[in-house]
């Protein structure tokens, strides 16, 4: 266990400074997302300070990293909270650790802030939701594929709770609409080469339209590497909605065009929020840092958070979420606001294809923020999935 996390760690000055919880493993499999999540808190917190703080106090973090092992995301939780005095931490790149760490909150009334997207279908007044759910990129992605005439699919994941509904989702609107999933294949959060190596040799014998993956952490750069190992790379599309700038990035060489992701955010986003996050952003990290939708979204609401604290002047939960709600805030990936309802963010639709080189370029957007339906209460109109007005 890791107790601190230098770079996040601002110079305390008299008053006493807020305290945030921070939870992140920054290695093992999620250390690329991990990575992107503390750069984007620690980039808030620097403009936050650098403001004065929150009603004249600094906000300062105790951090800690549970080495992607679940029983000391629980340790860590309980000591942010019984020995830290910590109320409210930032944490958990995985549906994993955050059900992991959800009992907690919930029987201690703390506030977890959860800014990843994730597979839907939870709702705790102890979370503020701050990443895209089901409908904000599943949804509008099957719509992109279907609509531009894909038909045979192959699903892959890793072998956990995400990855599984996100793929029981997608074939759902796949076949509803006389689509195909040839095969759902599911990998350990870990895969060895050899087992990455297998999944891409069923997909060069299947020959879909789409490869839709779920896939998290390490294992997204694994799969992009082995079809390019294969030769596959870029004739046989990789569609998902967590491969982001940091991944493709992160491999020797980036991977050839075409591969399309639907997210909130893209560093090609072409408006004054997105421009100025990511122009911070590398001034803080280094010019040619990648900057992707979940560092967008730790960001965010810790500028969410910061703000909430101004107007409750309390370190309480109900009072946090109660200022948080409801109030537009113009983030980087566009107007975000906290639903009344069900604790998830509002926000922007997008679909992104890979350049080839460096960046995505944004083909889709919706015309405003999607209301978050993390339950899929809309989920009748997949029917005409390939035949609305849309992307």
């Amino acid at each position: 266990m890791t107790e601190s996390m230098p770079t996040m760690s601002p110079i305390t000055h008299n008053p006493e400074p807020w305290i945030l919880g921070v939870l992140y493993s920054l290695d093992g499999p999620t250390a690329i997302s991990s990575r992107q999540h503390v750069q984007g808190i620690t980039l808030a917190l620097q403009e936050i300070n650098a403001r004065g703080g929150v009603r004249g106090r600094l906000l300062n973090t105790k951090a800690y990293d549970p080495g992607c092992d679940l029983a000391l995301y629980r340790q860590c939780v309980d000591r942010l909270f019984t020995e830290d005095g910590v109320d409210v931490v930032i944490g958990c790149c995985t549906s994993l650790s955050r059900k992991a760490v959800l009992p907690t909150f919930e029987r201690r009334n703390g506030l977890l802030l959860y800014p990843d997207l994730y597979e839907g279908f939870e709702y705790s007044p102890n979370v503020i939701y701050a990443g895209a759910t089901t409908n904000q990129n599943t949804l509008p992605l099957a719509r992109y594929l279907l609509r531009s005439g894909a038909r045979r699919f192959v699903l892959v994941g890793s072998d956990y709770i995400y990855p599984r509904e996100s793929n029981r989702v997608m074939r759902d609107l796949v076949e509803r609409q006389g689509g195909a999933v040839l095969d759902e294949l599911y990998l350990p959060l870990q895969p060895d080469a050899a087992r990455m190596a297998q999944l891409v040799e069923r997909v060069v014998e299947l020959k879909p339209d789409i490869l839709f993956s779920a896939l998290v952490g390490q294992s997204i750069c694994d799969l992009l590497q082995a079809c390019a190992n294969a030769g596959i790379d870029g004739s046989i599309p990789i569609a998902s909605h967590n491969i982001t700038e940091a991944e493709m990035l992160a491999l020797p060489k980036p991977p050839v065009a075409g591969h399309i992701t639907s997210a909130p955010f893209f560093a090609s986003l072409d408006t004054a929020p997105s421009q100025r996050f990511v122009n911070g952003f590398r001034r803080a990290f280094g010019a040619q840092a990648p900057v992707s939708q979940i560092a967008a979204a730790a960001y965010s609401v810790v500028h969410l958070f910061a703000r909430a604290l101004e107007k409750s002047g309390e370190m309480d939960t109900q009072s946090i979420i109660d200022a948080m709600r409801g109030v537009p805030f113009e983030a980087p990936q566009g107007q975000m606001v906290v639903d009344y309802d069900n604790n998830h963010t509002w926000m922007t639709p997008r679909i992104g294809r890979w350049n080839g080189r460096d960046q995505f370029d944004i083909l889709w957007q919706a015309s405003e923020a999607a209301q978050p339906d993390p339950w899929l209460v809309s989920y009748g109109g997949a029917e005409t999935l390939a035949e609305a007005p849309g992307p």
